[in-house]
């Protein structure tokens, strides 16, 4: 049974598009209300009529037996053959030897023999009676003998049939105005999935991410309207992340054209290097090795700046004060020039992340404030804990440069963005932008601010 349902649903499914099918769903709901309700009616209408004539057999039965008490069995009045006539009364008896020689005009039935010798119930049924509708009431009337009373039903008859040629249009009437509604609800309420799918389907023809859906007016929002908006949303992300790359491999070709420039020229230089000193085959070869490294260092970045996300099989517990006492000696060793001041607390500090990743941004961070603080002075470096079902760790790196100006501030984590102030130092300007994907990654927030005092602060909230 349920293979044959399951089976059901895909015909149906398969059956036309949705506006179809939603149409047909919503007429054949409508259409069964207004047959149910129309067949209700007219067995309503039926009952009632029914019940008045069953009412009137009832009267004349009772007057009947009050007016002829005692009689034998036989015809008492009426012939039921004219509309106004009086009811036709017969007294039947329990036995049949006792029935007059003339028959009767109304039927006697073995279940009338029954209530005259009182072992069943009084009953109605319909009977013809000289090619007449009529209605008999069969019911006790003296001992052993029974009471047929019957009234002509053609009024009844006439009016049962009326009724049901009336709720039968009605029913028809119900069904159309279902299929209209039906249309009206599957057009209307399909709408925005018309004006989504069709969007959906310019956009894979075109691709161009700049299409929107046009939402209703405001304060006429429903689920079709939030799916419409979230997927505008999906599309404004979606163009974003278009432009992002682009925007991407737009500054990296305007990054790597200078340096591969003067690549292909000290190539060139060493070519022909039986034409040089020897003092200038050798600062040509440094320049190479140089650029080289340079040249490397952009790509690995661009490269690490093209993944989204850690590798979740590399995620582990990263001891925090660890690293950056590892991170800072490596900066030490790097920028011998600079003191580094570290503080971390007694207490393990513990975030779940990928540690060579978390080394790279730290490394940044410290690179960063090394080569914009000032000789002499120290990079400040401090961790600190978290507050159970609070804040999580937090660290920050602060220098004694110059700092940060406030039209550069809004930009410094930007790709291949650097200040004025940072454009004849040596780097690519991706250092901070990958020390933001880093921390994002590791559900971490990098912000620059001004330190009190000057210089650059970078806080790392965990």
């Amino acid at each position: 049974m349920s293979r044959g349902r399951r089976r059901l649903g895909r015909i149906w499914r398969r059956r036309g598009p949705l506006r179809t099918r939603l149409a047909l769903s919503v007429t054949a709901a409508v259409a069964l209300v207004a047959v149910g309700v129309c067949a209700a009616a007219f067995l309503v209408v039926r009952s009632a009529l029914y019940e008045q004539l069953d009412l009137s057999l009832t009267q004349s039965a009772r007057l009947a037996a009050q007016r002829d008490q005692g009689a034998a069995p036989g015809t008492l009045a009426g012939e039921c053959r004219f509309l106004a006539a009086p009811a036709c009364a017969e007294v039947v008896a329990a036995d049949p030897a006792k029935d007059p020689a003339t028959p009767g005009q109304l039927p006697v039935d073995p279940a009338a023999r029954e209530v005259a010798a009182g072992r069943k119930a009084p009953y109605y049924t319909n009977i013809t009676v000289a090619g007449y509708p009529a209605r008999m009431l069969t019911t006790d009337y003296a001992k052993g003998r029974a009471l047929q009373v019957a009234l002509r039903a053609d009024t009844v008859e006439d009016g049962i049939e009326e009724a049901a040629w009336w709720l039968l249009l009605t029913a028809a009437a119900g069904v159309l105005l279902a299929a209209l509604l039906g249309y009206w609800v599957s057009r209307t309420g399909l709408a925005p999935v018309a004006r989504l799918t069709a969007t959906a389907e310019r956009i894979a023809a075109t691709r161009d991410a700049r299409h929107r859906i046009e939402l209703p007016p405001p304060g006429r929002e429903d689920e079709i309207t939030r799916l419409a908006t979230s997927f505008n949303t999906m599309l404004g992300e979606l163009e974003q992340s278009i432009a992002a790359q682009r925007q991407l491999v737009a500054d990296a070709s305007h990054e790597l054209r200078t340096p591969l420039t003067a690549l292909r020229t000290n190539a060139e230089l060493l070519a022909r290097s039986d034409r040089l000193t020897p003092d200038q085959r050798e600062r040509a070869s440094a320049a190479l090795g140089r650029q080289l490294r340079e040249v490397t260092g952009l790509v690995n970045d661009l490269i690490e700046l093209a993944r989204d996300e850690e590798p979740q099989p590399l995620v582990e517990q990263v001891g925090l004060g660890a690293l950056v006492e590892h991170c800072a000696q490596a900066a030490r060793t790097h920028w011998p020039a600079v003191p580094f001041h570290v503080h971390v607390p007694a207490e393990p500090v513990v975030v779940p992340g990928v540690p060579a990743r978390l080394s790279r941004l730290l490394g940044n961070l410290l690179d960063n404030a090394a080569k914009f603080g000032r000789d002499g002075l120290p990079v400040e470096v401090e961790l600190v804990a978290g507050v159970p079902g609070g804040r999580g760790p937090e660290l920050t790196v602060r220098d004694h440069g110059p700092g940060i100006s406030p039209q550069d501030l809004p930009h410094v984590f930007d790709r291949f963005y650097r200040a004025g102030a940072a454009r004849a130092l040596p780097g690519s300007g991706l250092g901070l932008a990958m020390a933001r994907q880093i921390a994002r990654a590791h559900s971490a927030e990098l912000t620059a601010e001004a330190a009190p005092g000057g210089g650059a602060l970078f806080r790392l909230a965990f």
